[in-house]
């Protein structure tokens, strides 16, 4: 069984966030930093168990765990093994900002983690500390050299360009993935209920980095059923590969294949949505799960084409810490 909208899309991938909390302050989510604005609880691990069950019998095949920062959660390993010992979830990724990835990965390979998203919005020290408030670029590049160790595969950098922070960084860029073996994924930067000044005075369009890297010989990727919205580039002189993340795109919307539940058990069919659906109370036993799948298929039922960004209709999203963006 496989879920599918109105529109012929079909999802076989759920981003479940596990928290709304984050240490870093980084300037395009967070620049203050995290502000507690909800006391209830986050989804404990036997709720995070049947979210997987639930979307396992819909024909979800990869989980990707977001926050917040995930790594904020003592029992992430414990998370993690429960959602990769559901049958059907092929693949669990875990996306982090890479806080302690050195010491924390061992754990979460032997878990069961599958796919590894490291955020790295620069490359030099001083910069990565302006934009995330953090001091902490060396242990990041230790970490992806950790996983690389441990056998990861498929190991993905995430850089959100900002015309006046690091957008002058992408030759720098560039020249580091000619030797290193990642995907780097730039991500358009994208406009939330508060930061309209900062969006205008910052956006980058991808389109425009699209178009340069095809002039220089970079080749478009296939896309297998579980992968993201993000376009991919190779060039046979590079030993990694370039993602492009524009939501502000032609047809974006088009290849959507994911939904998202939040850490509070809301069910999001959109980032940029206008409300959420209450998925928890069907999550309190195992019993209630054919009901929980029930409720997904008719939520589905409320899906929209597109998102509304183009006409500057960002939903209700404030910033993406609470639904892992």
């Amino acid at each position: 069984m496989t879920l599918q909208d109105h529109h012929g899309r079909r999802f076989t991938y759920l981003r479940l966030s596990i928290t709304d909390a984050c240490n870093f302050r980084c300037n395009y989510c967070l620049p203050d930093g995290y502000q507690c604005s909800d006391s209830t609880p986050h989804l404990s691990v036997d709720e995070i168990r049947r979210t997987a069950m639930t979307f396992a019998r819909l024909g979800t095949q990869k989980i990707r765990i977001t926050g917040g920062e995930p790594a904020l959660r003592r029992d992430l390993p414990e998370i993690i093994r429960a959602v990769a010992s559901v049958p059907g979830i092929e693949e669990v990724a875990l996306t982090t900002n890479g806080w302690k990835l050195p010491k924390l990965l061992p754990a979460w390979a032997d878990a069961g983690l599958t796919r590894l998203n490291v955020s790295i919005d620069s490359l030099d020290p001083r910069q990565f500390q302006a934009i995330t408030g953090h001091n902490r670029l060396q242990d990041l590049l230790g970490g992806l050299e950790v996983a690389r160790q441990l056998g990861f595969t498929g190991i993905k950098v995430n850089a959100v360009l900002m015309r006046e922070h690091n957008a002058d960084q992408l030759p720098r860029f560039l020249e580091w993935i000619r030797e290193t073996p990642v995907t780097l994924r730039f991500i358009e930067l994208m406009q939330t209920g508060d930061n309209h000044e900062f969006f205008q005075q910052n956006h980058v369009r991808g389109e425009d980095i699209k178009a340069q890297l095809l002039a220089d010989n970079w080749q478009p990727v296939l896309k297998n059923t579980t992968d993201g919205p993000a376009q991919e580039f190779w060039h046979p002189e590079y030993a990694g590969r370039i993602g492009l993340i524009m939501p502000y795109s032609k047809d974006f919307c088009q290849s959507c294949n994911r939904l998202r539940v939040s850490a509070t058990g809301q069910l999001h069919l959109c980032l940029f949505g206008e409300q959420g659906f209450d998925l928890r109370p069907l999550l309190a036993s195992d019993e209630t799960l054919d009901d929980a799948a029930d409720f997904v298929r008719h939520c589905l039922d409320d899906k929209k084409a597109t998102h509304a960004l183009h006409d500057g209709n960002t939903g209700v999203r404030t910033h993406f810490a609470g639904i892992g963006g």
